[in-house]
């Protein structure tokens, strides 16, 4: 009888060490590789801008890089790549922008998507963010500003909740101006509820 008391004890010592590791590499080996990862598209789509504008697709490629984001309030050297799409390998290497949705500077939303927690956790301090914080948006011809209208500790919404990325959130017409959409998981932990920020575009600056 102790014969089985103890291997059932060495058993559950040992799922109780896997389970543990699991959740380590959930928390911070997926930490590391998806910040290589940004770091690498970052430095891939900087010299991929040293080629001629007219050289290079407009539409953005699924799954790849396509223009950095900026939100000085995190730090000035705190800069992110937007991949295409919002699957679950699209968040592993950075943040994700809605296909459906605008790019950036066209009149609609352009939304995007990104982590608090593994994988980098980009958006690990969305929370922190209030009303008029700035948004930068870097592509190859452009930088675009835009100015939170709020905070997305104000707005939570269920997962199924798409209005959202409508082109004007909520409303069914015609946008006439530029907005940007941030969304990200409520809380810590797994959560079915998003946390949603709206802004809109204050300024374009040209690249000579």
């Amino acid at each position: 009888m102790r014969g089985v008391v103890r291997g059932l004890g060495i058993v559950l010592l040992v799922a109780g060490l896997g389970v543990l590791g699991w959740v380590g590499w959930q928390y911070f080996g997926t930490g590391i590789a998806s910040n290589q990862q940004m770091n690498q598209a970052e430095n891939s789509l900087r010299n991929q801008w040293k080629t001629p504008a007219s050289t290079t697709t407009a539409e953005p490629a699924a799954g790849k890089p396509f223009v950095l984001l900026r939100i000085p309030k995190f730090g000035a050297d705190w800069v992110k790549p937007i991949v295409e799409g919002v699957t679950a390998d699209d968040l592993a290497r950075g943040i994700g922008h809605y296909p459906q949705t605008q790019l950036p500077g066209q009149p609609g939303n352009f939304a995007i998507a990104g982590h608090r927690v593994t994988h980098g956790s980009p958006f690990r301090r969305l929370l922190d963010l209030n009303k008029g914080d700035q948004i930068i948006v870097e592509t190859q011809n452009a930088t675009y500003t835009y100015e939170l209208d709020g905070s997305p500790r104000d707005l939570t919404v269920k997962a199924s909740a798409t209005w959202v990325l409508d082109p004007v959130p909520g409303r069914q017409t015609t946008p006439t101006r530029a907005i940007i959409t941030l969304t990200t998981c409520q809380d810590l932990f797994h959560s079915p509820d998003r946390s949603i920020a709206f802004g809109h575009l204050l300024k374009v600056t040209k690249k000579s």
